[in-house]
C-alpha cells in the first residue's frame, strides 16, 4: 500500500483555535480571557511593542533629534594609493581588479582614490573620484588616472524619466 495517502499528524499535534467571546458556556466568554480592566485587557495594549519601556518615556522619545540622514546620499569606497602596491606593474587597474583584490567590498555607489601611501608602479587606475593627491602620485610614477561617469543617483534618475515623458 502507499504509505503518503496514510499519513497523519501525530497525536495532539493539531488543536482547534481558541475562538474567545463565544458567551460564557465556552469558558473564554465575557472578559475573553483578559481579566478585568487594565492595560492588559485593552485592545493592542502598548505591551508587545519592541521600544515598550513599563510606561517611562522611551529612550528614542528622550534623546535629542539633531541634523539630517540623507537616504539617498551615494555609498563611497575610499582606496589610498600606497593599496595599489599590491598590482604588477603596467596593470590596469579598474573595480573588477579592486574587488578580486579584497580592496573594495559590500555594496558601493562610488570608488575615490586617496593619496595616502607612497606608489612606485606605472598603473592605468579607473574609477569614479580621484583626490588631488591621488593623481599626482599616479602620474608621477609614469601612470594614468580615469575618472568614470557617477552612477545616476535614483533622484537625477526620476527627475530625468519626468522630463522626457513631457
Amino acid at each position: 500500500m502507499d504509505i503518503l495517502s496514510k499519513l497523519q499528524a501525530p497525536e495532539g499535534a493539531v488543536t482547534k483555535r481558541l475562538r474567545v467571546g463565544r458567551g460564557v458556556g465556552s469558558g473564554v466568554g465575557k472578559t475573553s480571557g483578559r481579566g478585568q480592566k487594565g492595560q492588559k485587557a485593552r485592545a493592542g495594549g502598548n505591551i508587545n511593542k519592541k521600544h515598550f519601556q513599563g510606561g517611562q518615556t522611551p529612550i528614542q522619545r528622550r534623546l535629542p533629534k539633531r541634523g539630517f540622514r540623507n537616504p539617498l546620499a551615494d555609498i563611497v569606497v575610499n582606496v589610498n594609493v600606497g593599496a595599489l602596491e599590491a598590482f604588477d606593474d603596467g596593470v590596469q587597474v579598474d573595480l573588477v581588479a579592486l574587488h578580486a583584490t579584497r580592496l573594495v567590498q559590500g555594496r558601493f555607489d562610488v570608488v575615490k582614490i586617496l593619496g595616502s601611501g607612497e606608489l612606485t608602479k606605472k598603473l592605468t587606475v579607473i574609477a569614479h573620484r580621484f583626490s588631488k593627491g591621488a593623481i599626482e602620485k599616479i602620474e608621477k610614477a609614469g601612470g594614468k588616472a580615469v575618472v568614470l561617469a557617477s552612477p545616476a543617483s535614483p533622484a537625477s534618475q526620476d527627475n530625468a524619466t519626468d522630463s522626457s515623458s513631457s
